[in-house]
């Protein structure tokens, strides 16, 4: 059994990491909804790299003490993966992050943020509204992030608008509809991990010598976004 303890290590390993990949990309790969995703990741992936981590290091000594070279080579290379399981636990733990506003609708104009005319009530997955929170989220998303504002351009707003539906595309996102009179369109965006949708409306409005270009981030699930809508603003705001 000794002989063979990194050999099982190393499996123990190569099942943890299959598992891990499976929590953390099963949405995309359809088995799940993202939200199940999730919870899985909170429940299970830091017990889960523990286990390999520890399986690991135990495979690793025993062989040392046994002066078995193979061994050692399948106990530190489980004891790698482990390791590289347990990172995010680390660095959040190292380097906590602030906790989030608790909201998930986020726009460049809290006034009058622009409307969803396509995607409605009924998209999948969804739990939160689409209907504006008024002046108590617009309120809240100002004292969390009073950075976002609409983008001002010297384009002409058909231009801009042509810019915007570039960047969404490049930025990966599924444009749902557009509408090239109204300068208007609408789109889901998905994050890389448990793959959440956020539905996104991005509206082009005529304004002196150039254009305004306004966008509305809204997650289907959870009562924050954890900043994902921010971000997502920051970034398209900085490729336009």
């Amino acid at each position: 059994m000794m002989k063979h303890f990194g050999k099982i290590a190393l499996l123990v390993a190569v099942l943890g990491a299959g598992a891990a990949a499976l929590i953390l990309f099963g949405g995309r790969l359809g088995l799940w909804q993202p939200i199940t995703g999730f919870g899985l990741y909170r429940s299970y992936f830091n017990p889960l790299a523990m286990i390999v981590a520890a399986v690991g290091v135990v495979a690793l000594i025993v062989h040392i003490l046994r002066k078995e070279r193979g061994g050692m080579l399948a106990g530190g290379l489980a004891t790698i993966v482990g390791l590289a399981l347990l990172a995010p636990l680390v660095n959040s733990t190292l380097n906590p992050t602030p906790r989030a506003a608790p909201i998930h609708d986020i726009s460049t104009d809290t006034t009058n943020p622009p409307v969803f005319e396509v995607i409605d009530e009924t998209r999948e997955g969804g739990r939160n509204t689409l209907e504006y929170g008024g002046p108590e989220l617009a309120e809240a998303q100002a004292a969390a992030y009073p950075d976002i504002a609409p983008l001002i351009t010297d384009l002409a707003p058909d231009a801009a608008f042509e810019r915007a539906l570039t960047v969404a595309r490049h930025m990966g996102w599924e444009i749902i509809a557009e509408d090239a009179e109204r300068l208007r369109f609408e789109a889901v965006a998905r994050t890389s991990v448990f793959y959440f949708a956020d539905d996104v409306v991005v509206v082009v409005t005529a304004q002196d010598e150039g254009s305004r270009v306004d966008m509305r981030g809204v997650s289907r699930v959870g009562r924050s976004d954890q900043g994902v809508n921010a971000a997502r603003i920051r970034a398209f705001q900085q490729q336009f």
